[in-house]
């Protein structure tokens, strides 16, 4: 798990939207492990936590884009900002942060138990390691 310590290290100036992402995965992760059926909160708050996380980590790539020079180019929305990552080989999956993208896209519609419940079950499955994946990649290579 991100350790407050660790967040000391990283000048939060520079880094704040990184360490953001980090805090955000850590209570994204807490999902993990949870089987249904649950309730209408329950359901609900670990939907948000998919998108709170999901938001943090498009805003952490193109904050690190920026800062290694990738600015130059409009970088504005979450699929452009897609798109550079994998150019830039920061994510290695550009068809799975596309399907994170559209289902943070249907959050709007998670009152629907089918939405909510895919994207719970996709989030436990292949997102929170894509998201792993990423915290990895940035620490490494990007800060």
């Amino acid at each position: 798990m991100f350790e407050e310590k660790q967040m000391v290290d990283l000048q939060p100036d520079i880094h704040k939207k990184v360490c953001n992402f980090l805090k955000a995965l850590d209570n994204l992760k807490t999902i993990e492990g949870k089987t249904p059926p649950y309730d209408a909160i329950t359901e609900a708050g670990m939907v948000s936590l998919f998108e709170i996380c999901f938001e943090q980590a498009w805003k952490a790539m193109k904050e690190r884009l920026e800062f290694n020079g990738y600015g130059e180019r409009k970088l504005g929305s979450p699929n452009a900002i897609i798109k550079l990552a994998f150019q830039a080989e920061m994510i290695d999956d550009e068809e799975l942060w596309s399907a994170a993208l559209r289902a943070r896209n249907n959050v709007v519609h998670s009152y629907s138990d089918e939405i909510a419940l895919s994207i719970i079950k996709d989030t436990q499955s292949k997102f929170i390691v894509m998201f792993e994946k990423l915290r990895q990649e940035l620490i490494e290579n990007w800060l």
